[in-house]
């Protein structure tokens, strides 16, 4: 505040000119022309600087911005929340069709952050605390992959198998060509090559293939299953149905 006291006695009593000024306190024409515009815009001249302590003269002189009001035509968010739940809808789809012809739509970012912060106050949920080896969570991913046979040109549809540790969030994937048993095991079969060991719990989703009675707290594995965890030592906990955040990590 001694600088900018100085700069304002030199200027506006002394009647320096910005260089002048600049070259008497050592700093550059561009601050001494910053402290007097910010003088004028307080409405201060020299006789009442003067008189204020340094905090009042700061407090003249920064004063807090005012926020602008926001013209922008908000999205109702509630119903982007819903419609995220469906298959294949992402937020870039959500803020194209929200943006096409709204000239006060909000950009993608600012998008983005609004929709998360809403989505923040919709759900309370346990935070999950994941142990390093302890838990390796398995399932397919919800679009398929068109597979391009290069002998026939024949096009098929492959469906992508995901599987995540939960404490590094190490990530295989591969396709295969169904969801059968076998395609599940044999994903699964190929993920604890790729990762080199094999966790405590694998976590599935209550897939016919796997589970042969889906039950909300005791889902029973199919035999071939259960065959599959007994051959690795490890067990297997399937994640309960209509709760995606007890696999989130492949979902």
């Amino acid at each position: 505040m001694r600088q900018i006291r100085e700069t304002l006695r030199l200027h506006l009593q002394a009647g320096l000119s910005y260089n002048e000024v600049g070259r008497a306190l050592k700093i550059s024409k561009s601050v001494v022309g910053k402290y007097v515009s910010l003088a004028r815009v307080a409405g201060l001249d020299w006789d009442t600087a003067q008189t204020l302590s340094d905090d009042d003269l700061e407090a003249r002189l920064y004063r807090p911005a005012v926020p602008r009001s926001s013209h922008q035509l908000a999205p109702d968010f509630g119903v982007v929340h819903q419609e995220l739940k469906r298959a294949g809808v992402t937020l870039m789809l959500l803020w194209e069709e929200y943006a096409q012809g709204n000239p006060l739509a909000y950009k993608y970012t600012s998008f983005c952050i609004k929709y998360r912060e809403f989505a923040k106050n919709q759900q309370r949920s346990m935070r999950q605390i994941h142990i390093a080896g302890e838990k390796l969570f398995v399932d397919y991913a919800g679009s398929t992959v068109p597979i391009v046979d290069a002998a026939t040109g024949e096009i098929t549809q492959a469906q992508i198998f995901v599987a995540t540790l939960g404490a590094s969030s190490y990530t295989y994937a591969c396709a295969t060509p169904r969801q059968t048993t076998a395609d599940w095991i044999g994903a699964q079969v190929q993920a604890l090559e790729f990762i080199g060991g094999v966790p405590r719990l694998i976590v599935p989703d209550q897939t016919r293939s796997l589970i042969k009675t889906p039950d909300r707290y005791d889902p029973e594995p199919n035999r071939t299953y259960e065959e599959f965890a007994r051959h690795y030592g490890c067990a297997v906990l399937a994640a309960r149905p209509a709760h995606p955040r007890d696999k989130a990590l492949t979902s």
